[in-house]
């Protein structure tokens, strides 16, 4: 992280009126507001120049057109937890922060909701009432279930601990074996997946991760299995998955696709054993004042010259 400016440190906030609800700004610090939506033409040309820590909106798109626009800037807080497409756009000499934590709980429930709506078959009992049928017959459980969760980050330890509150059975896969954590590698995928009943993508997208669970992953899977996705559509290979769960041998609940947004007369919307949300897994209440907290934080942070969190590594 660069050092303390001496002169005022200029914020670039995408929310006003924080410190009426944290607390006063450090001496020192000139705070702007910028939420995305109005055009960044509108922004004065002195809050350009002197912006040294911009914490980006959330949520909207294409605002990384700004970056180049801001000479003085020293560090970019970003309220999403993957930030594989801001690499590019950083510019030399300019730290990148994530949002490490802010979507954990709001994520790894959604993860939780889907999964079970998926096994309580919700979708249909939803049907019905619309339908006005009344046809009971006994459905799949969580409880029991063996979950392996493929991506075990901090996400990945919060949908865990929900899961073993509902008394399932919970296999962690990173990209490296962590013995410490009884976490496995995922070259053991494989060997795991066979002996499954959900597998849960908690991956970001990098080159590496990038169709990563495809045909021959899927194929691996018992039949009946769930696949979940809340990381990023392009880590699972949409024609594989679109290939299984048209026979019927394997069922799907997906938060994000590939391609993103899906298209309305795409053939996963029709298959019976897929349930689809719109990429909506961290945007729940809990987000808002935790993404405030960061915020408030990493300004204060920024002003006495401490080290931002949630550094991200660029080299």
């Amino acid at each position: 992280m660069p050092p303390k400016p001496e002169t005022a440190a200029g914020v670039l906030l995408p929310w006003a009126d924080l410190d009426a609800r944290h607390g006063p700004w450090p001496s020192g610090v000139r705070v702007q507001v910028w939420d995305g939506l109005t055009p960044e033409d509108r922004l004065p040309a002195d809050v350009l120049e002197s912006t040294d820590l911009w914490v980006m909106p959330y949520a909207v798109p294409g605002v990384e057109r700004l970056l180049p626009r801001l000479p003085s800037l020293r560090a970019v807080q970003s309220l999403s937890a993957g930030v594989e497409k801001l690499l590019p756009w950083i510019p030399e000499g300019v730290s990148l922060h994530n949002g490490r934590g802010l979507h954990d709980a709001s994520t790894a429930e959604h993860a939780l909701g889907l999964i079970l709506a998926a096994q309580r078959e919700l979708p249909r009992w939803a049907a019905d009432q619309r339908a006005g049928r009344w046809e009971p017959h006994f459905t799949r459980s969580l409880a029991d279930s063996r979950v392996a969760v493929v991506g075990y980050g901090s996400i990945g330890q919060a949908l865990e601990r929900r899961l073993l509150a509902c008394e399932a059975e919970v296999l962690r896969v990173a990209r490296r074996a962590r013995p410490e954590e009884d976490v496995h590698p995922v070259d053991e995928l494989p060997r795991l997946l066979p002996r499954v009943d959900v597998v849960v993508l908690v991956l970001p997208e990098t080159p590496a991760t990038q169709g990563l669970f495809g045909k021959e992953e899927l194929a691996a899977l018992p039949d009946g299995a769930l696949v979940v996705n809340v990381g990023r559509g392009r880590t699972l290979e949409t024609e594989a998955l679109l290939a299984e769960v048209r026979t019927g041998r394997l069922r799907a609940a997906l938060d994000v696709t590939d391609p993103e947004p899906l298209p309305g007369g795409h053939p996963l919307r029709q298959q019976p054993g897929v349930l689809l949300t719109p990429h909506v897994a961290g945007g729940s209440a809990a987000f808002r004042p935790r993404a405030e907290r960061l915020i408030v934080e990493q300004v204060r942070r920024y002003a006495a010259g401490t080290p931002l969190v949630n550094a991200v590594p660029l080299s």
